[in-house]
């Protein structure tokens, strides 16, 4: 479902990388309306500082770390089945911010779909089509009330190509070319839509956008180099284990976990697709399964997380996308976890970028010794004594020389 993306844009006017905004030396546009300033087209506006932002500082000596876990979709569309705003609600209602993985084309009309030039492809090609124009406003109501909620609009860039001659192709320059291209849908949706009474999306997708998901976790090994230089904090394109992140290439490496998948011998990533594919295989699987199946995926969620609440307390990862796979069992399995893990004392349902803010303020020793804890390990002698980073002393200094030392 990943794609070869062609480095560079055609730079014609009204495309993506023609520059064609009227913008001050900051990048934006002049004006400001009820405090909003709004950039280029108007799509867009800054508005300070996110709302709804929890508050976390760096973790005390000897103190246990809280239990962080990212909900995060994929696509992030809303379509006619109304999952986004469904978990939106959830979100609200249980106190979880998420991660909205937006892939570009999902806020670009299908009449405009041209502008988008896919590496290796034809202008407008996509895997996963476009939205109808009542979908891309609806994802666009979608979008902008996830952000002021206190979630995260990150990136599954765009026509969402997989395999043979897909995204895992791409060099580093393409991966750039998407991603400049996916800001571009999101920045200038006034003009591809020609909705201009429409209220701008309140935030600066420059500065908004700091990491994203590949499509099928392809391309990640270009796609680094690629997304550091693009301003980009964290990846999650990786799959691993229920163990402390740590920085490659210079982002924060966020993978997909495993976890278990329970009556079976192995685990697989904690994402609907995944648990789907072991079982049914296909999207329309076996009416008097599925139930099973979604008990089956809540179950292996909740397995993971005790694990990781009971012992090393790593961040849980769960990706997810907006769609009713057999009969939408995934979906209330999902929502399942969130209603009874997020209330948990001391369980924090954050955003990626609320966790990369907080993994930024931490000491640095501190999370290297966390990264020493295996899968569900938990400290030996208690998190007191582990967390207490303990420095080595200075050397003594020695006496001035042009001084004496008393008798």
């Amino acid at each position: 479902m990943l794609a070869v993306l062609a480095a560079g844009c055609s730079g014609a006017p009204g495309t993506p990388g023609s520059g064609g905004d009227r913008a001050n030396k900051d990048g934006r546009e002049e004006g400001r309306v009820a405090g909003t300033e709004l950039i280029g087209d108007g799509s867009t506006a800054y508005i300070g500082a996110q709302p709804n932002q929890p508050e976390f500082g760096r973790l005390e000596p000897g103190r246990k770390p809280p239990q962080f876990v990212v909900f995060s979709w994929d696509g992030a569309g809303e379509d006619d089945k109304r999952l986004f705003s469904r978990f939106r609600e959830v979100g609200r209602e249980y106190d979880a911010h998420m991660t909205y993985f937006l892939s570009g084309v999902y806020v670009l009309p299908e009449s405009e779909a041209d502008r988008y030039q896919p590496p290796g492809r034809s202008p407008g090609a996509s895997d996963i089509g476009y939205l109808k124009d009542e979908n891309v406003r609806a994802t666009l109501e979608q979008l902008r009330g996830a952000w002021l909620d206190g979630s995260e609009i990150g990136t599954h860039f765009n026509g969402h190509f997989c395999g043979p001659g897909g995204v895992g192709t791409w060099t580093a320059e393409q991966w750039k070319s998407e991603i400049e291209q996916a800001k571009w849908f999101v920045k200038n949706w006034k003009t591809t839509t020609g909705w201009t009474d429409e209220e701008p999306l309140p935030f600066d997708y420059d500065r908004e956008l700091v990491g994203g998901r590949t499509p099928c976790l392809e391309g990640r090994a270009n796609l680094l180099p690629a997304a550091r230089e693009m301003g980009f904090r964290y990846d999650s394109s990786g799959s691993g284990t229920q163990v402390w992140p740590d920085k490659e290439g210079g982002l924060w490496n966020l993978p997909l976990q495993q976890v278990p998948v329970p009556g079976r011998s192995f685990e697989t990533l904690a994402m609907d697709y995944n648990f789907l594919a072991n079982q049914s295989g296909t999207v329309n699987g076996d009416p008097s399964q599925r139930a099973a199946w979604g008990r089956q995926m809540r179950d292996g969620l909740l397995r993971g997380f005790e694990r990781a609440y009971h012992g090393n307390r790593a961040p849980m990862i769960v990706g997810n996308h907006f769609e009713d796979w057999n009969g939408g069992v995934y979906m209330k399995a999902v929502e399942d976890v969130i209603k009874e893990i997020c209330p948990k004392e001391d369980v924090h349902c954050v955003s990626f970028r609320q966790l990369v803010d907080w993994l930024d303020a931490q000491d640095p020793a501190v999370l290297e010794k966390l990264r020493t804890l295996e899968v569900g390990q938990a400290p030996k002698g208690g998190w007191k004594d582990f967390l207490t980073v303990r420095r080595a002393a200075p050397p003594p200094s020695s006496p001035d020389p042009g001084t004496r030392r008393p008798a």
